[in-house]
């Protein structure tokens, strides 16, 4: 019989300057994985990912760079003016976050470690 094992995934939130690049720091210094929600959010909208398409078919293709990468900039000026966009986008998105978070944790539990941090600012918001 194998045994699977698991570990303790810790939210850490907070706006700017509460501390929490502090926080992460000492955590990682303790030996603790540390996975970056803005990094996974970048991530996932890299170039031939799924998130990049679908939000390309929904918004056009004027959210993309020359180089064929996500324009933020285009993009943010689209959702920030439409409540109804922007939660396309989270729609499209925070999904995928937060599966990348869980297979980061697991890759992390199963290479040893017992405990994560999952750095989010809006953590309890979304």
């Amino acid at each position: 019989m194998s045994t699977k094992q698991t570990g303790v995934i810790i939210g850490l939130t907070g706006g700017i300057a509460t501390g929490k690049s502090t926080v992460t720091q000492i955590l990682r210094d303790l030996g603790v994985v540390v996975i970056d929600a803005d990094a996974l959010a970048r991530e996932i909208v890299e170039p031939g990912q799924p998130a990049l398409k679908e939000i390309v078919d929904t918004f056009g293709q004027e959210v993309l760079t020359k180089e064929g990468t996500l324009d933020r900039t285009a993009l943010g000026e689209r959702i920030f003016q439409d409540d109804k966009a922007r939660k396309t986008l989270e729609l499209i998105t925070h999904p995928r976050i937060a599966q990348a978070m869980f297979q980061h944790a697991s890759d992390a539990f199963a290479s040893g470690h017992l405990w994560v941090a999952y750095d989010a600012a809006l953590l309890v918001e979304t």
